[in-house]
C-alpha cells in the first residue's frame, strides 16, 4: 500500500513556509520515498563503534568501511575510530578491533584470534542468516551458488565461510544459463542480501528451470531493508522527472536504487553523496524531483540536498510512504547495557 503523508514541520519544512509569497523561484515538488536511508543492520554497526568507543575509548580500529558511507566514516574517524584493511595494519596493544557490517571471511577472526585481539563483530545479522544457510547445505553436501556481485565484501565473506571450490558465484542471467556443474541434482542457491530484487528473480528463475531439485532459502536472502527502499523508489519513479539517490559509488543497495529508478520510469535517475555534487545543469526546468536514500546514507544527507534545492526552488514536499520499518537489532553482549548512542540522524 501506497500512502502519502503530511510531513511533521522540520527545519526542512519551515524554510519552505518563510518564503515570501512573491518568490520568483521555480516551483518544485520534491517526493521523498519512505522507507530511505538507515536500515537495522547499518543502524546497529554504527552504534557497536560508537559504543565501543564510549566503554573502551579511542582508538578503536575497524577493518573495511563499517558501511559504504564516506560521510559515516569521516564522522566515526573523527570520534577516534581508525579504518585499517587488513589486520596487520593495526599495532600490538588491547585496543578492538571491529568487522564490518558486510561480514568477514572466517579466516579474518581466525587471524585476529591468532594475533590475541579482542574483536567485535559488526556483522549485520541478516548476512550472519546467509552464512548459516551456505555452512547448513555445504554439510548437506550441496554445492552453492551464490548470486551476487564479484568482488563486494559481502560476497568475499560469504564465499569465505566455506573452503575454497565450495561456492561458484552467479553473477548474471548468461553465468546462470552456462553453468554446468558436477552435480546437479546437488545443488542450493543463496543470494547476497543487497541485489535487485528483479534481476535476482530473473537469475533464480533461470537456475530452477535449469536444475529443478536446487533447494533454496528457508527466507528470502535479499534483505527487507533492499526490498523496502527498491519498491518505494517503484511508488515515485513514474512521477517524478528526475531521481536523486543519496549514497556512495561502492554501496551495492544504493546502485541498485539508481537502476530500480530508471527502469520504473525515471531514466534520469543519478546517485549523489552530498549537495556539492550535485550538477544543477541537470536540473534546468524540472518541476518534480524524487529523491530516496541507500541503506548506509544518514538523513542528515538528505536535508542538505533538500536545503540546496530550497535555494534555488520553491519546494514542496510530499512524502510517500511503502513501508514502516521498526525493526532493530541487539549489539554484542560486550556493550549491552550502556547509554544509548547519539542519534544516528546527523553523526555530529
Amino acid at each position: 500500500m501506497v500512502t502519502a503523508r503530511a510531513r511533521r514541520p522540520s527545519r526542512r519544512d519551515t524554510t519552505r513556509h518563510m518564503q515570501s509569497p512573491n518568490s520568483t523561484k521555480p516551483e518544485l515538488k520534491l517526493l521523498l520515498a519512505a522507507p530511505r536511508g538507515f536500515c537495522a543492520g547499518v543502524d546497529r554497526a554504527i552504534r557497536i563503534v560508537e559504543l565501543a568507543l564510549e566503554k573502551y575509548g579511542a582508538p578503536v580500529y575497524v577493518r573495511h568501511e563499517i558501511v559504504h558511507n564516506r560521510f559515516v566514516v569521516d564522522s566515526l574517524k573523527a570520534k577516534g575510530a581508525v579504518f585499517v584493511e587488513e589486520l596487520h595494519e593495526i599495532p600490538p596493544g588491547p585496543a578492538p578491533v571491529i568487522f564490518s557490517a558486510h561480514g568477514v571471511p572466517k579466516s579474518v577472526p581466525a587471524d585476529a584470534a591468532a594475533r590475541n585481539m579482542f574483536y567485535l563483530d559488526a556483522t549485520c545479522p541478516l548476512v550472519s542468516k546467509v552464512h548459516i544457510e551456505a555452512e547448513r547445505h555445504y554439510a548437506e553436501g550441496r554445492h552453492i551458488l551464490l548470486v551476487g556481485h564479484a568482488g563486494h565484501p559481502e560476497v568475499i565473506g560469504t564465499m569465505g565461510q566455506l573452503p575454497p571450490g565450495a561456492v561458484t558465484l552467479i553473477e548474471t542471467l548468461a553465468d546462470a544459463e552456462a553453468l554446468e556443474p558436477d552435480e546437479p541434482k546437488q545443488l542450493a542457491f543463496i543470494t547476497q542480501t543487497t541485489l535487485s530484487v528483479d534481476d535476482t528473480a530473473e537469475i533464480v528463475a533461470v537456475l530452477q528451470r535449469r536444475f529443478p531439485s536446487i533447494a533454496t532459502p528457508h527466507k528470502e536472502d535479499i534483505c527487507y531493508a533492499t526490498t523496502n527502499r527498491q519498491a518505494a523508489v517503484k511508488a515515485i519513479a513514474s512521477r517524478v522527472e528526475r531521481m536523486i539517490v543519496v549514497g556512495a559509488p561502492n554501496s551495492s543497495n544504493s546502485l541498485r536504487l539508481v537502476e530500480v529508478a530508471s527502469r520504473a520510469g525515471c531514466p534520469d535517475s543519478m546517485l549523489i553523496q552530498r549537495a556539492s555534487d550535485i550538477d544543477w545543469s541537470r536540473f534546468q526546468g524540472i518541476s518534480t524531483l524524487g529523491i530516496t536514500a541507500g541503506a548506509s546514507a544518514p538523513e542528515v544527507l538528505v536535508d542538505e540536498i533538500i536545503a540546496a534545492f530550497r535555494e534555488r526552488f520553491d519546494v514542496v514536499i510530499e512524502e510517500v510512504v511503502t513501508k514502516v520499518e521498526r525493526i532493530a537489532f541487539n549489539v554484542p553482549r560486550e556493550l549491552r547495557g550502556k547509554a544509548a548512542a547519539p542519534d544516528r540522524a546527523d553523526l555530529g
